[in-house]
This record gives structure tokens, C-alpha cells and sequence, in this order.
């Protein structure tokens, strides 16, 4: 995989680009260029921009002025948050606390990217929802499930990092799979160790299946981007038969817990 940026809109950006597991699979990762209502821009996630990605973002930019906030949404992404805040230095920098806590010399804002002032904050241009049911950041430094999702509202665009992916995965015979929309294979051992947190799951993915029933695209960050423009199912259909194939997972977690 080359970087690559992706135009869904004329008011959003998602870039490709590469991560490398132990140096050798390239598994992916992403950032989006979203416009606002005010014309500025926002930076969803950290990628380092390379070459003529980087000029197209910059062209789009006003050679990055026009770059409002970069908002880091998944914990665990942190990689490349200095370099893109080099870049873009006069840009509004947005975490969540273990972004503070890994890059404490960065002029991070207050607000937590999953919390509710943050939400707020950029209400008239998205909308964002943290899962329920799961640790958001685990004592486990390899489980990476939860990310705040972001709900671009004038592109119909979810942006999402780990959480829900779209792979493409070899079957029997190494022929590849038809793609679908899954969540992280990590849920069963992120889910909260208490009674009720399946169901909290549960009634979290209905929510957003329901409230982003108009979504016409899913950015995904270690697997691909999909577009569903008047085409069926839906992406709130595929949440939901993604949610219908972990309930074993849910099933065995309730008997344990309740």
C-alpha cells in the first residue's frame, strides 16, 4: 500500500497510509482532512503526510493555516501526533488522557476528545460517541479496541480507528473474503468486567446504527474506506449484523458477569 488521499467530498479527506506490523505486513492507518461550517479545517487523527499528500492537504489549507484543530481520537495512536503538530504547529491540538500522558510536552487543550464539553465544542459540524461496555483505555497496552468515533454531518462520513473495521481477509485457499464491516477482534477482552456491560454494548452499537442511519461512508483505519452511496445494505445494516456475530462473545461475557 502507497499513502494515498481519498476525496469522499468536497468537504472531506481520508488518507491512507501505511503501518507496518514487526516491520514487515502492512496493516494500514489513517487520518481525515474535514472541512467546518466556518471553512476551516480539522485534522482527524495523526499521519505523518508525506510528498504530494501533503501538498494536496496544504493546497486545500491555505498551506495549513486553514487548519483549525488536529483532534487525536484513538488512545493508542500517538505515533505520529509530534510530527503533525510540527507541521501544523498553530493548529488546536485534542487527545484523550493517554495522549497527555505519552506526549506531555505538547501544548495539548484541556478538553478530552471523549468528553462531553469536546463534543460539544464541534457540535455544529459532528458528532462523536465513545463505546459503552468496553474499557476505553485498556490496562493492556496490546488491546486497542475503543477509539471515539467522529460523525462528519455534512459528508454522512463515520471516521473510526479500530473500533469497527472493513477488511479484506483471506479465506480457504487464500482467496480473499468479500469485505465486511466487523468490530476489533479484541472485544472480548476489552469488555468491561462487570454485570450488564454486554448489554451496554449492545444498546451503544444500536445507538449509533440508529443515530448515523444517513451515513453513506465508513473511514476505517487499519483495513479500508467504504462507500455505500444509494447502495444496499446500509452502514447502519452492516453495524448491526456486525453486532449480531459477536453475540456469542456477549452471550459468554453475560454468563460470566450478568
Amino acid at each position: 500500500m502507497t499513502d494515498k488521499i481519498v476525496k469522499i467530498s468536497d468537504t472531506f479527506w481520508n488518507i491512507r497510509g501505511e503501518f507496518r506490523v514487526f516491520g514487515l505486513l502492512n496493516i494500514g492507518t489513517q487520518a481525515s482532512l474535514a472541512k467546518l461550517g466556518n471553512g476551516k479545517f480539522v485534522l482527524l487523527d495523526a499521519y505523518t503526510l508525506q510528498d504530494d499528500i501533503k501538498q494536496q492537504v496544504d493546497s486545500l489549507t491555505n498551506n495549513g493555516v486553514d487548519i483549525e484543530a488536529i483532534i487525536n481520537l484513538h488512545p493508542f495512536h500517538t505515533i505520529h501526533v509530534a510530527k503533525i503538530h510540527a507541521d501544523y504547529p498553530n493548529a488546536k491540538l485534542y487527545g484523550t488522557q493517554r495522549h497527555f500522558d505519552k506526549l506531555p510536552d505538547l501544548p495539548w487543550q484541556k478538553e478530552l476528545t471523549n468528553s462531553s464539553e469536546f463534543a460539544t465544542m464541534f457540535s455544529e459540524d459532528f458528532e462523536f460517541s465513545v463505546p459503552r461496555g468496553v474499557d476505553f483505555i485498556s490496562n493492556n497496552e496490546h488491546l486497542h479496541f475503543s477509539s471515539v468515533l467522529a460523525y462528519h454531518l455534512a459528508s454522512k462520513t463515520i471516521h473510526v480507528d479500530d473500533t469497527l473495521m472493513f477488511l479484506k481477509l483471506p479465506g480457504l485457499l487464500g482467496v480473499l473474503k468479500t469485505p465486511e464491516v466487523s468490530f476489533h477482534m479484541t472485544l472480548s477482552r476489552t469488555l468491561e468486567q462487570r454485570k450488564g456491560a454486554a448489554d451496554d454494548f449492545r444498546l451503544w452499537v444500536a445507538q449509533i446504527a440508529e443515530q448515523w442511519s444517513e451515513a453513506e461512508v465508513l473511514c476505517a483505519a487499519h483495513s479500508e474506506t467504504l462507500i455505500v452511496k444509494n447502495k444496499s445494505p446500509s452502514i447502519a445494516a452492516m453495524i448491526m449484523i456486525a453486532l449480531q456475530r459477536e453475540e456469542k462473545t456477549l452471550r459468554h461475557h453475560q454468563q460470566k458477569f450478568g
